[in-house]
């Protein structure tokens, strides 16, 4: 057939094979030869004790790695080595697409002086990135019990609700697009877990998230200003909400999460501080929440703009779940919030489609809508939710239209 095909390849070793250093490999395959540039980081002075600080060396390896050109680059890290890193940020563009293969553990500093002026920012963010890839069964730890631990102190207390924990999110990823998460473990962030902003395109897969239930706002995954999103097949257990789908996100597709502890799988919040929100085709399936404060739901502030609508939830199961479906348009997690009725986030076009399970509140089923504008085109078929304590279950309605089917309990409040 005439000249074998080339690639050139870019490793990017965090550690293991440290005898190759920086070089080029050939690896035949069946399409013909491929050359591999190796970018170890060990020989930009990575330590992997636990105890040196190794940020400095991932950030010049990074760059020399992100320069490359070529078909693919790969960033590998040995479950033999524990690296400790201080708030870091990978910028692109870069030459070619990155592939972080995580095996070892990656830790953050265990005091909060270590994190200097990110203390309100980010531990490790991704920046203008195409191609993305992180995976490879390693633990990512920040380590967060050191903030949790001083959520009384002012400056952890977020002003807008009075009782989050405003530390530094684990992961971020911003202007990114085509990103991969697979097979990571992430442990006790100081904040949220992994957040998604300003992204197109984002597919995650088979991770596990995992803080306290008593760690505030450890968000497992939160998602704002981004478009076509893949969530499926993760453990989630934490401290805040499992998933939270921000303002102006767009066809999100959720499905096989594990959720609990935590605050279920939400929509929201929106609207705060009087924000334009817009939230359209979200997809939530196949999930099962246990022992979680809410179940699937939607969360507004009063005084918000814009909409949520065409959101699906279907395939729920619900073991000892407080609220296991709710639309909150009065959301206030504070009790300090003033009444603002001149507007309101537009939520329409719900179905909630074969809940079913058991809940730990007699109020099962909440569809507190805005008294300026209502709720529209709510549906809720073949639910089915009894009380995990023996006693009855009722449904709750302001401002709600829509319809009902085959539903336990009767929803005899929601409107035409």
């Amino acid at each position: 057939m005439g000249h074998a095909m080339q690639f050139s390849t870019t490793i990017f070793l965090i550690l293991g094979m440290a005898t190759i250093g920086l070089g080029k490999i050939g690896l035949s395959d069946d399409n013909g030869l491929t050359t591999i540039n190796v970018v170890n980081v060990l020989d930009f002075g990575a330590i992997g004790d636990g105890k040196a600080d190794d940020t400095q060396a991932f950030l010049n390896a990074w760059k020399e790695a992100c320069g490359k050109g070529g078909f693919i680059v790969y960033f590998i890290i040995e479950k033999e080595k524990i690296f400790l890193l201080k708030p870091i940020r990978f910028d692109g563009p870069c030459q070619s697409p990155i592939h972080i293969q995580v095996f070892g553990t990656i830790i953050a500093p265990n005091s909060i002086e270590e994190w200097g002026d990110q203390s309100n920012g980010s531990w490790m963010v991704f920046f203008n990135i195409n191609g993305l890839k992180i995976d490879g069964n390693g633990i990512i730890d920040g380590q967060g019990s050191i903030w949790w631990q001083q959520l009384s102190k002012t400056h952890l207390v977020d002003p807008l609700d009075g009782s989050g924990n405003q530390g530094p999110d684990a992961m971020s990823f911003g202007l990114c697009e085509n990103i991969t998460l697979d097979h990571l473990n992430f442990l006790n962030p100081p904040r949220r877990h992994i957040t998604i902003f300003n992204c197109n395109g984002a597919n995650i897969t088979n991770i596990q998230l995992t803080a306290p239930e008593s760690s505030l706002n450890t968000d497992g995954i939160g998602i704002s200003f981004t478009t076509n999103v893949q969530i499926h097949h993760c453990n989630i257990q934490t401290g805040d909400d499992c998933i939270a789908i921000g303002s102006n996100s767009f066809q999100i597709n959720i499905s096989n999460i594990a959720c609990g502890p935590g605050h279920g799988i939400s929509i929201g919040s929106l609207g705060n501080n009087g924000e334009t929100a817009h939230v359209e085709e979200i997809e939530v399936r196949d999930c099962t929440l246990t022992g979680t404060q809410n179940g699937v739901r939607i969360k507004t502030w009063q005084g918000g703009k814009g909409f949520a609508r065409k959101i699906l939830f279907a395939g729920i199961t619900l073991n000892a779940v407080r609220n296991p479906i709710i639309i909150d348009q009065f959301y206030c997690p504070h009790a300090m919030c003033s009444n603002k009725t001149e507007s309101s986030v537009e939520v329409s076009d719900v179905a909630f489609i074969t809940v079913k399970g058991t809940s730990t509140s007699e109020t099962a089923i909440i569809l507190n809508c805005s008294e300026t504008l209502a709720c529209t085109n709510i549906s809720l078929k073949d639910i089915n939710i009894t009380s995990a304590n023996s006693k009855y279950v009722f449904s709750q309605c302001t401002n709600a239209h829509g319809s009902s089917e085959n539903s336990v309990p009767p929803v005899d409040c929601l409107q035409k």
